[in-house]
């Protein structure tokens, strides 16, 4: 049910951008242990009242780089596939991989085509489908 006050679904999945060791220290990520029940060193999934989609990999010595657009789009389509297995769920989910990952929301927006209807896309990303969709030449039937 969407609030009033916010245009947020109440009790949504909380969807964020996380880090393959799962070291939910900044931005959405920490906001997500400390308020959604996001488990520290779980990278992955769903955890507590939200899931977490690896954008960034943490190397030997323990720095996080963003991870490539290939490895994000794979992660995010087993989101979507999770997603759609779970339609008693609702889930809002954040711009992941345009904060502390660099990317930009046409990077990352598109990999949310097709998303199934329990999914609360954020505006940037909206935008960015928009603007594919319409720019796709349409088909007309006689």
């Amino acid at each position: 049910m969407k609030s009033l006050v916010s245009g947020r679904v109440d009790g949504a999945v909380f969807v964020f951008g996380s880090n393959t060791a799962g070291r939910h220290g900044k931005g959405a990520a920490l906001f997500a242990r400390q308020q959604r029940g996001a488990i520290y060193g779980q990278g992955e999934g769903l955890q507590g009242n939200s899931y977490a989609i690896p954008t960034k990999d943490q190397l030997p010595d323990r720095t996080l780089v963003p991870l490539s657009l290939p490895e994000i789009q794979r992660h995010v389509q087993r989101f979507l596939a999770f997603a759609a297995s779970r339609p008693d769920l609702q889930f809002e989910v954040t711009p992941i991989g345009c904060g502390l990952s660099g990317y930009k929301p046409a990077e990352i927006g598109p990999m949310f085509a097709g998303a199934p209807s329990n999914c609360a896309l954020p505006s940037r990303f909206l935008e960015v489908l928009r603007v594919e969709s319409s720019s796709r030449p349409a088909i007309k039937f006689p």
